[in-house]
């Protein structure tokens, strides 16, 4: 469910972003789903947009559609985070293709120790970077061989990059889970449709953000989906040009080390599966800006993936 964590895997991964402690050894990977949280990360920035730091709960309200609800738990150190590289591997990105590989490695190199990644990349089928034993890794030369996947050639399964990516997220042990998206936009042979993979990403708790690579000769470009997806999830949207990817990347790993983490419990449910969330942030009287999932829904994501 969107955001959706159960208490007890909440507080182990707090206990072990403010002990220090390491995360057990050996332990399984499973999908679950839980009720109990809706869990929201949130980014803000000030005035001049520079990160806001230091906050405590107090400083934030959240608000269930337009209903208060009470903050009942609240982070604010870097916690570990599982991150998911989803690059389009199409023909249209054969001159970009080395310049997304540089930038993805130096992300992962000025990473927390401790974040897990995985690569997805698609063009006409969507093929996870990793060898099939290995669901995550935080080795720079694992990641460098599951980036450097083949030439870009072919046609362009975004959405289904997507909706596997988020599928994939849920064997993660991390609370806090972000997919980087590089692509023009374009979809032409996906068998997920734009609304159910909206539903999609409503449903996962996933922090969602797309990097936009454009071609003026291409035909279906479409930076429009893009900004969707960012906003949809509280992500952001960037399009840069082809000598800035790497400064991109620097600028989305420092939001991601930069945000907090807010739960409350969902009010009672109904037949309403959509919910809207409305997160705000002051500061000695003045409000702040803040990025964060605007909805949410209280169907299960596996629910819905077992519907395609």
């Amino acid at each position: 469910m969107a955001g959706y964590a159960s208490h007890a895997l909440w507080m182990a991964a707090l206990a072990a972003a403010w002990c220090g402690a390491q995360e057990p050894p050996g332990g399984a990977y499973t999908i679950s789903d839980n009720v109990n949280l809706v869990v929201l990360d949130v980014g803000v920035r000030n005035s001049s947009g520079g990160f806001v730091s230091g906050l405590q709960k107090d400083n934030f309200r959240v608000f269930e559609d337009h209903s208060a609800r009470q903050i009942t738990q609240f982070a604010s150190q870097d916690i570990p985070v599982t991150i998911g590289l989803v690059v389009d591997n199409s023909g249209s990105m054969l001159r970009k293709r080395a310049e997304v590989v540089t930038a993805g490695l130096a992300f992962a190199k000025q990473s927390n120790p401790r974040d897990d990644f995985f690569i997805v990349n698609f063009n006409n089928s969507v093929v996870r970077g990793l060898p099939a034993h290995m669901l995550f890794t935080d080795n720079l030369q694992d990641l460098r061989r599951a980036l450097n996947y083949r030439t870009p050639m072919g046609q362009t399964a975004l959405y289904d990059a997507i909706a596997y990516s988020l599928q994939h997220l849920e064997y993660s042990r991390q609370e806090r889970r972000a997919l980087i998206v590089v692509s023009d936009g374009g979809d032409n042979v996906s068998k997920t449709r734009l609304p159910e993979l909206m539903r999609l990403i409503q449903a996962s708790r996933a922090t969602v953000y797309t990097v936009g690579l454009f071609d003026a000769q291409a035909r279906d470009l479409n930076p429009r989906v893009l900004r969707r997806f960012a906003a949809a999830s509280g992500g952001e949207y960037f399009e840069p040009t082809l000598d800035s990817v790497v400064p991109v990347f620097d600028k989305i790993s420092r939001d991601i080390r930069n945000r907090y983490t807010l739960a409350f419990i969902p009010g009672a449910q109904d037949k309403r599966t959509v919910r809207d969330v409305k997160v705000i942030a002051e500061q000695n009287g003045r409000k702040l800006s803040v990025r964060a999932r605007t909805t949410f829904t209280i169907a299960p994501l596996s629910e819905l993936l077992a519907r395609q």
